[in-house]
């Protein structure tokens, strides 16, 4: 049976179409940088007017970042650090990350989920987890959203600043709120990882999840490969302070075994 939309499913269709175009305007944008609208409508087969509609959307999410003539995915911290780009990429990497992180949750367990894309994968996942009683802490508006009619689990939602670029409440009403707790897990994510330090591009992000390991009596960092091996502005902290990564399988393995020195390393 075709999806339908308030009963209406030339409007779904539209929609679908929709996305998919976006999908493919923001890829190819991805893969080189720069694109003029001109290119856009050869690529797509939309109208040139569609796909400035699409771009002004897109801009207005901050996925990509429009200029006159075109849109640029770099240089843009705002493209990096956007949840509705983070959401698109990495996805089967994501999947197998939060397929192992199942495996760390034992019945009971409190958890602290930051607003990596990767937990909102791991969240869709714990309904599948038969270990009565969970409870979830977390600042990420997508996670509350996907967790708020999950049976047996308890949802504390952390506010603060809402930011729209991560869909997530930050500032110090969030740190306070964490520091107020202690969870057995914390799940963190971060931007940028070396064998020795763990990176991200924005302070505010990094105060956050600073607060997120205090509150953590253990730390697991889920990270997919293209995210090692590099480093952003701020420094999060040493890798030494987490006490597992977790890692999909594409992951070099010289670098991880740099990376063990410091911490229990596991493959998705």
């Amino acid at each position: 049976m075709a999806a339908t939309h308030g009963g209406k499913g030339p409007l779904s269709k539209r929609t679908q179409a929709r996305e998919v175009r976006q999908q493919t305007i923001v890829d190819h944008v991805v893969a080189n940088g720069v694109a003029t609208a001109a290119e856009l409508t050869d690529l797509t087969g939309a109208s040139l007017m569609t796909v400035h509609r699409d771009l002004d959307e897109l801009a207005r999410r901050g996925v990509v970042r429009k200029f006159h003539g075109g849109v640029s995915a770099q240089p843009s911290t705002v493209f990096e650090s956007s949840s509705e780009y983070r959401l698109r990429v990495q996805v089967r990497e994501k999947e197998a990350l939060a397929g192992a992180a199942l495996d760390v949750i034992e019945p009971g367990m409190s958890m602290m989920l930051d607003t990596s894309t990767t937990n909102l994968f791991l969240a869709r996942r714990l309904s599948e987890l038969d270990h009565g009683p969970l409870t979830v802490v977390t600042n990420y508006l997508p996670i509350m959203q996907t967790l708020r009619t999950v049976p047996d689990v308890h949802l504390i939602g952390i506010g603060g600043d809402y930011n729209s670029t991560h869909d997530a409440f930050l500032g110090m009403g969030a740190i306070e709120a964490i520091s107020a707790l202690s969870v057995d897990l914390a799940f963190l994510s971060t931007s940028a990882m070396t064998p020795e330090t763990a990176y991200h591009q924005e302070p505010e992000i990094v105060m956050v999840k600073r607060a997120m390991m205090e509150s953590g009596r253990r730390r697991v960092l889920l990270m997919d490969h293209t995210k090692l091996g590099k480093t952003a502005l701020h420094r999060l902290g040493p890798v030494s302070e987490f006490h597992q990564l977790i890692v999909d399988a594409a992951a070099d393995d010289a670098l991880l075994r740099e990376v063990g020195e410091h911490l229990h390393v596991r493959r998705a």
